[in-house]
């Protein structure tokens, strides 16, 4: 019978970082979930939607070498700036590439695969094992081949203390923590694991609106830099219909002169959709949830949560902008 990839084992999000007993601990990388198999020489790297990665990433697929045969990864492809953090926005531009292109960015900006599960060892079907021995027999398969760059194993732990120190490295891009059931086996495509991302509170300026100005739909905000420019960091989810009408007297449509007049704005980090906006006079500071993903611009790359509106503060009380803000 032949072997083929199953589909990624997923994760819930949970709002507490707490190590259960019975449980382990993962970092949550901020790069692209891939799988990746090699078979009499075929190299598959998949990513959780069923893409087929191989092309863009030629140092993946020649690392794969340093596997034995009919043997299958779980895990995060990766890229690491100069400065040890990861650049997500340089994986997203390899994405595109091929051929010359694909193999003059990987020695620009060489990917790293961070195994973190094992599915199948020299022919061994192993997603019926449970968490535990995968983990173990992955440190084995590492230790034995000594697999170097591309490969990275990614760090376990059933210790607390471990994981809350894991929660500090927000500054090289640790999303957060996974949590795994030490006794339970790979489930493709079931929600058997746990997330938690990392998130801090802070303030921006409101700019511009989605949506009427009398209900807005959601905010896009900014932060003036160190010569006093106001830059766009980012947008809020959508805020619920109490948000949007209690701050709607605090919005003021923009006079000439707004520092974004004439910009446009997408749908999403990475999306060519355009919005819709209303420019607001950048006076409302609001206070918001954010993640640790960023662009190279220092711009939240995941929308950031409504929490409340900061009348009581001046757009010069808000953070400055920053590439690494």
């Amino acid at each position: 019978m032949t072997w083929t990839l199953p589909e990624p084992m997923l994760s819930t999000p949970v709002t507490e970082p707490d190590l259960r007993p019975g449980w382990a601990g993962e970092p949550k990388w901020d790069g692209f979930r891939a799988v990746i198999s090699v078979d009499a020489g075929r190299v598959v790297l998949r990513s959780r939607r069923g893409s087929e990665m191989a092309p863009a990433f030629p140092e993946i697929v020649a690392g794969a070498a340093q596997l034995p045969d009919a043997t299958a990864l779980d895990g995060e492809l990766v890229v690491w700036d100069v400065a040890g953090r990861l650049a997500f926005e340089r994986l997203q531009e390899r994405l595109a590439r091929r051929g010359t292109g694909a193999a003059r960015a990987a020695g620009e900006w060489p990917a790293h695969f961070v195994a973190f599960d094992l599915l199948r060892l020299s022919g061994t079907d192993t997603t019926a094992w449970p968490y535990r021995r995968r983990r173990a027999t992955l440190e084995s398969l590492f230790a034995t081949r000594r697999l170097s760059a591309p490969w990275t194993l990614c760090p376990s732990t059933t210790q607390e203390a471990t994981v809350r120190e894991w929660l500090t490295w927000r500054s090289v891009g640790i999303e957060g923590i996974v949590f795994k059931r030490l006794d339970d086996p790979y489930r493709p495509s079931v929600r058997g694991w746990k997330k938690y991302k990392t998130r801090e509170t802070t303030e921006a300026v409101a700019g511009a609106v989605t949506g009427p100005l009398a209900a807005p739909r959601t905010l896009l905000l900014g932060r003036h830099d160190d010569e006093g420019c106001f830059q766009y960091v980012g947008r809020t989810t959508t805020l619920a219909r109490a948000a949007g009408t209690a701050i709607t007297g605090m919005l003021h449509q923009a006079r000439h002169g707004h520092p974004w007049t004439g910009w446009t704005f997408s749908a999403g980090w990475g999306s060519r959709q355009m919005l819709d906006v209303t420019l607001v006079e950048p006076e409302l500071v609001v206070e918001v949830g954010v993640d640790v993903a960023r662009d190279a611009s220092g711009r939240w790359r995941h929308a950031a949560r409504w929490h409340r509106a900061r009348p009581d503060l001046s757009p010069a009380d808000a953070p400055r902008w920053s590439p690494a803000s």
